[in-house]
């Protein structure tokens, strides 16, 4: 968690770049990343420089030679104008060429530009960016992980990008995300995506996920939300088990090029030296990686829709509705026995439409449909309060019996404000899916229940949760109504009787 020192000095950073003349919120975050990634860059190189003179490795800096200073830590006590251009002609130049000209990265930050152009804002945001960072060293002196503080900032900057909503989609809190990977479990070895990636959150989330796979007890903690976290990967001890981690593992795409560039700068910024991101459709005719990844999480757009003649020829549903045709594409990306973990808007449960339930007999019978988790409706504030769920499921098979849990609280209060509170059925949801199995039937007052295949096309293929929860009601009983009516009566006449002795006085 972000102490409220962080959080002002990102507060004042957004400011500064309001106040500077750059408002638009994506644009803003664009060149934030820009900065951060320069600034992290230089401490990483460091570090490695450090950890290579302990060892007694050889180590070859990126910064070495001329390109000492292009590091930030030079370039930051130069003279406003001076510092600018040095940005602006030395050091944005050499971080768009980072990686290798083939990769992701490079491709991407080809038409990057670093738009700022006021001295004073680039000084300001340098100053507010070391502040931030040695915050964050103060808290990682006292315990917390430096990476997930980090991670912390980066989600606290990012969260001002979908304050409109566009399109509806709509930031997933990292908990949420935490979630999801505990319920599909990526492991090393699997190819993982996010068909709607964005900032790259859900790739983000894997990659950590694994690597508390493969973090020893002594490094793991029980973090603020009750789920297990490990950082260090200190198991992995092959070299090329982390070439297979950060190199062919992750894959994203997004429509939107600013988000690729974040999103690859993300992951970068996190340790995944090379991410696979690209701007690309994947309801479109340009996507074509079927039957191609172990494990897709995503959280697609809600409410959009797609020119009729754009769609991909390989989509059957007869629908625009992007939440619909999201579903029908990450079936289709999934390779037979790949698992998904994918977070729907409650309409996609029950709707009515011959696209809705052909959607829904997709999922259980070309797939297992294992669960649906119903989330509560203040998941998504302040950005929307829209009503979702999360569904589990594996491509091939058939379902027999579907898991429903009812989640009533996530850790955070459910109105704008989501502060932190003490109700979380996070971990329970957790401890109870890896003990699924093992559950007898019981919806009576349950937040938890196995429904059957039967039961569930009975009732017209409907997976909302309130459709087969049973809920203990208590009979009430009632006075008889002539009862009732004599001690209105016997009451009403007290009252006359109290008006009549105030009137002889």
């Amino acid at each position: 968690m972000l102490n409220t020192t962080i959080k002002s000095s990102i507060d004042r950073l957004w400011d500064k770049f309001w106040s500077g003349g750059i408002s638009n919120p994506l644009t803003a975050i664009e060149q934030i990343s820009y900065l951060l990634f320069m600034k992290r860059l230089d401490q990483m190189d460091l570090k490695k420089k450090q950890d290579a003179g302990f060892t007694g490795e050889s180590y070859k800096s990126i910064f070495s030679g001329e390109n000492e200073s292009l590091r930030w830590s030079h370039f930051r006590h130069m003279e406003g104008g001076e510092m600018l251009t040095h940005i602006q002609t030395k050091v944005f130049p050499f971080l768009k060429t980072l990686n290798s000209e083939n990769s992701s990265y490079s491709k991407h930050m080809g038409n990057a530009v670093f738009i700022i152009s006021k001295p004073s804002l680039v000084v300001e945001a340098v100053n507010i960016i070391d502040e931030i960072f040695e915050e964050v060293s103060t808290q990682a002196s006292n315990g917390q992980g430096f990476q997930d503080t980090q991670g912390d900032v980066y989600e606290y900057l990012l969260s001002e990008i979908t304050s409109a909503g566009k399109l509806g989609q709509f930031r997933t809190p990292r908990h949420i995300i935490q979630l999801i990977c505990e319920l599909v479990d990526p492991k090393l070895g699997d190819t993982i995506c996010d068909p709607a990636c964005g900032t790259g959150g859900f790739l983000l989330g894997a990659y950590q996920h694994i690597l508390t796979q493969h973090t020893s007890k002594d490094h793991q903690k029980t973090d603020e939300n009750g789920l297990t976290r490990g950082l260090v990967g200190d198991k992995l001890t092959d070299e090329r088990q982390w070439t297979q981690l950060k190199e062919k593992t992750f894959y994203g795409y997004d429509m939107d090029d600013s988000m690729v560039r974040i999103g690859l700068m993300n992951l970068m910024m996190h340790g995944i030296s090379t991410p696979n991101i690209e701007q690309k459709d994947t309801l479109s005719k340009k996507y074509d990686e079927d039957n191609y990844f172990d494990v897709i999480m995503a959280n697609p757009p809600f409410k959009g829709s797609i020119d009729k003649g754009d769609i991909n020829e390989s989509l059957s549903l007869p629908t625009t509705k992007t939440e619909l045709l999201f579903i029908n594409r990450i079936i289709k990306s999934l390779k037979i026995g790949g698992r998904a973990g994918v977070i729907v808007p409650d309409g996609v449960l029950f709707g009515s439409s011959n696209a809705h339930k052909l959607a829904r007999k997709m999922l259980l019978n070309d797939c297992e449909l294992q669960g649906v988790i119903s989330l509560p409706s203040g998941v998504f504030k302040p950005y929307a309060g829209v009503s979702t769920a999360i569904l589990i499921f594996v491509k091939g098979g058939e379902t027999e019996k579907v898991w429903f849990y009812d989640m009533q609280a996530d850790g955070y209060s459910l109105d704008d404000k989501r502060a932190k509170i003490s109700e979380n059925d996070i971990p329970d949801i957790v401890e109870k899916w890896k003990h699924r199995k093992e559950q007898t039937e019981n919806k009576l007052g349950s937040k938890f229940f196995y429904v059957d295949k039967k039961e569930i096309e009975e009732n017209n293929f409907d997976l909302s949760i309130n459709r087969y929860k049973i809920s203990d009601y208590q009979e009430v009983k009632y006075e008889d109504p002539k009862v009732i009516l004599t001690k209105i009566e016997n009451l009403e006449a007290e009252i006359m009787k109290g008006l009549a002795k105030l009137k002889d006085f």
